[in-house]
C-alpha cells in the first residue's frame, strides 16, 4: 500500500490526543486536511485542523478543553467548518460557530455544557416556498428558483448553489422545512431551501463594482464629513468608554442597509448582554417592525472559548455574503476586531510560532486584509428573482480597541492600511459629553471624491462646498485654540473671534447628536444639509457685518442663531430653519457699524 493509500485509509478512523495546550490539541493517528472539523475527546468537542506536521495534527478546539487527557479519541469528520444558509437566519442569535443560543439555553439553562451541538437552522419549522421558475427552464449558479418570506418585509430568495446548473426537471410549491428537496435538475442535482458553505472561503460573485453611493447612517458627522460608501470598510478605533458599542448600535439601527449582521467578537459579557436584550426590543424606523426582523446576532464574549472567537468573524461575513448574493445591502458590525486578533495571538503562541510585533502572529495583517477584502459592492452570480441583473453589497464597520487608545499598535495600523474610512473616537470628547465622540481633525474618509456626484445629484449641488467650508473652520479653530490658551480669546482679532464662534456652532449644533432622543437620533440628509447651510449663512452674514465695522460682540450676540440648536429636536425642522433664517437676516440688517 502506498503512502497516499495509507492516508486515505487513516481518514475517518479515530486517532488519539497526543498533547494539550489550552485550546490547542495535538493528535496522532488521523489523516486530515487543513481546516477539517474534528471531534476531540470522549465528549466529542468540536475543533478545526490548523496545522499538520508529519504524523501530528494540530487542532484548535472551539470549547473548553479542561479535563480532557492524552489518549482520548479524536475523530475527523472530513468536512471543513461550514455554516447553514437558508431561511431562519434572520432574528437568530448564534455563538461563534453558529449554534443557536436560545435553543441551547432552553435545553441546558444559562451555562452551555461541552460537546453539545445544535443545527444553525430549525429542522421543524416549515416555510412557504413560491417558485419563480418552471419545469424545463434553464438555470445556472446564482439564479433565483423562488422566494420565501423569511420575516415581514424581507423576501428570502432561494438561489441555485454555486457550481450547479442545468434544466429544471422538477420544482415544488408549498410548505417545506429547510432540508426538504424543492427542486431537481436534469443532471440529478437536488436543491433544498438550505445551502452549506465553508466559512473561510469567500462566496463567488460575477464582478466587483466601484463604491459610488454612500451608506446613509442618519448621523450628521458621518454622512456629511466622513461618509462610508456602500461596500466600503470603516474602522472605529477608540479606548474604553469612548462609545464604540453605542456608535455601532446606532449605525445598525439607522443605516440604510437591508440586512444587519452584528458580531460581538470577544466583547465583555455585560456589553453583549445589553446588545442581546436591547436589539429584540428595537423598532425598525423604516418599516415599524422589530429591528431583529432584518438582523443576525453573533455573540462570542470574552469569557467564551478563544478559538470560537476567531471563527465568529468568518461565520458572520459568510452569512453577510449569502444575503449580498440575493441582491441585498448588508452592514456588518464587528465589535471588536482587536479581540479577534488577541485570539489569533493566543493560538499562535500555543503553536509556538515566531511572534511578530507585540506578540501578534506575523500573518496578522494578511488575515485582517483577507477578512476586509470580503466586503464590497458586487453583481452576484446569476440573476435575481425577476430575471434582472441586480447588485448587492457588504459594508464592514470594524471596531478596534487599542490599549489606552494608542492607534500606533499593530491591529489599528493593519486595519487602517485596509480601511478607507477612519472614525477616531476620542475619550476627551466623551468626557466632555460630546457624542458621537468622533475626533473631526484625526478622522478621514477616502470615499469623499467618489461620492461627490451622488450627493450633488441626490441632495444639493453645493453639498461639497459646504462640507469643505465646515472642515476649514474646524481646522482653523484648532490653530487658534493654541493662541487662546496663551493670551485668551479677547486678545484675538475680530475675524478670528468670529471663526471661534462659528466653529463652536458647528460643534454644538451640528456635530453633537443625541442617540437617545427620539428625533435627534436620526438626521435625514435634507436636515443635515439645511443645518450646514444656515450655520454657514451665519458665518457669511457675520463676515459681511464685520466688514461694515459692526462690533464683533453684537454679531456674536445675534439671538436667532441660538434657535438653530432647537432644529435638532424638532420634526418640523424645515419651517423652523426657514423662520430662523428670516429672523437672522433681519437682525443682521439692523446691526449698525461703528
Amino acid at each position: 500500500m502506498g503512502e497516499v493509500d495509507k492516508k486515505e485509509d487513516a481518514r475517518g478512523k479515530a486517532g488519539s490526543i497526543y498533547r494539550i495546550a489550552g485550546p490547542v490539541v495535538v493528535a496522532k493517528g488521523i489523516a486530515a486536511r487543513m481546516y477539517d472539523v474534528v471531534r476531540v475527546g470522549k465528549e466529542k468537542l468540536m475543533g478545526e485542523v490548523i496545522q499538520i506536521t508529519d504524523d501530528k495534527t494540530v487542532i484548535q478546539v472551539y470549547e473548553d478543553t479542561s479535563g480532557i487527557t492524552p489518549g482520548e479519541p479524536v475523530i475527523n469528520t472530513g468536512q471543513p467548518l461550514v455554516v447553514e444558509l437558508g431561511p431562519g437566519l434572520l432574528t437568530s442569535i448564534y455563538d461563534g460557530i453558529q449554534r443557536p443560543l436560545p435553543i441551547l439555553k432552553a435545553a441546558m439553562g444559562d451555562f452551555i455544557t461541552r460537546g453539545v451541538d445544535a443545527p444553525g437552522l430549525s429542522r421543524e419549522k416549515k416555510w412557504e416556498f413560491t417558485p419563480v421558475v418552471s419545469r424545463g427552464d434553464m438555470v445556472k449558479q446564482g439564479d433565483a428558483l423562488g422566494e420565501v418570506e423569511e420575516t415581514p418585509g424581507i423576501m428570502h430568495k432561494v438561489l441555485v448553489p454555486p457550481g450547479m446548473s442545468g434544466k429544471v426537471a422538477e420544482i415544488s410549491k408549498g410548505k417545506f422545512t429547510v432540508d426538504n428537496i424543492i427542486c431537481k435538475l436534469d443532471d440529478g442535482s437536488k436543491i433544498s431551501l438550505m445551502q452549506k458553505w465553508p466559512v473561510r472561503m469567500p462566496r463567488p460573485v460575477n464582478k466587483k463594482l466601484s463604491p459610488v453611493m454612500p451608506l446613509l447612517t442618519g448621523q450628521r458627522i458621518f454622512d456629511a464629513l466622513f461618509p462610508l460608501a456602500k461596500g466600503g470598510v470603516a474602522a472605529i478605533p477608540g479606548p474604553f468608554g469612548a462609545g464604540k458599542t453605542v456608535t455601532q448600535q446606532t449605525l445598525a439601527k439607522w443605516s440604510d442597509a437591508d440586512i444587519i449582521v452584528y458580531i460581538g467578537c470577544g466583547e465583555r459579557g455585560n456589553e453583549m448582554t445589553e446588545v442581546l436584550t436591547e436589539f429584540p426590543h428595537l423598532t425598525d424606523p423604516k418599516s415599524g417592525n422589530p429591528l431583529m426582523n432584518r438582523t443576525v446576532l453573533i455573540a462570542n464574549t470574552s469569557n467564551m472559548p478563544v478559538a470560537a472567537r476567531e471563527a465568529s468573524v468568518y461565520t458572520g461575513i459568510t452569512i453577510a455574503e449569502f444575503y449580498r448574493d440575493m441582491g441585498y445591502s448588508v452592514a456588518l458590525m464587528a465589535d471588536s476586531t482587536s479581540r479577534w486578533a488577541e485570539a489569533m495571538r493566543e493560538i499562535s503562541s500555543r503553536l509556538e510560532e515566531m511572534p511578530g510585533e507585540e506578540g501578534y502572529p506575523a500573518y496578522l495583517s494578511t488575515r485582517l486584509a483577507e477578512f476586509y477584502e470580503r466586503a464590497g459592492r458586487a453583481v452576484p452570480l446569476g440573476t435575481v428573482a425577476s430575471n434582472k441583473k441586480s447588485e448587492g453589497s457588504i459594508s464592514v464597520i470594524g471596531a478596534v480597541s487599542p490599549p489606552g487608545g494608542d492607534v500606533s499598535e499593530p491591529v489599528s495600523q493593519a486595519t487602517l492600511r485596509v480601511a478607507k474610512v477612519y472614525w477616531k473616537l476620542d475619550a476627551r470628547l466623551a468626557q466632555r459629553r460630546h457624542f458621537p465622540s468622533i475626533n473631526w481633525l484625526d478622522s478621514y474618509s477616502l470615499y469623499l471624491r467618489a461620492l461627490e456626484p451622488w450627493y450633488a445629484q441626490n441632495v444639493a449641488a453645493d453639498w461639497k462646498e459646504y462640507v469643505e467650508r465646515m472642515m476649514r473652520v474646524l481646522q482653523e479653530e484648532e490653530k487658534l485654540l493654541e493662541i487662546v490658551q496663551l493670551v485668551g480669546s479677547d486678545a484675538l482679532p475680530d475675524r478670528e473671534q468670529l471663526t471661534l464662534e462659528i466653529a463652536k456652532m458647528i460643534r454644538e449644533f451640528f456635530l453633537q447628536q443625541n442617540a437617545y432622543h427620539e428625533v435627534d437620533t436620526y438626521s435625514e440628509l435634507k436636515k443635515t444639509y439645511m443645518m450646514m447651510k444656515i450655520i454657514l449663512l451665519y458665518g457669511t452674514l457675520a463676515q459681511e457685518s464685520l466688514a461694515r465695522k459692526v462690533p464683533v460682540r453684537d454679531i456674536i450676540n445675534i439671538k436667532a442663531k441660538q434657535k438653530i440648536a432647537n432644529a435638532r429636536f424638532e420634526k418640523g425642522y424645515e419651517e423652523l430653519l426657514d423662520s430662523v433664517e428670516q429672523e437672522m437676516r433681519k437682525e443682521f440688517e439692523q446691526l449698525k457699524g461703528a
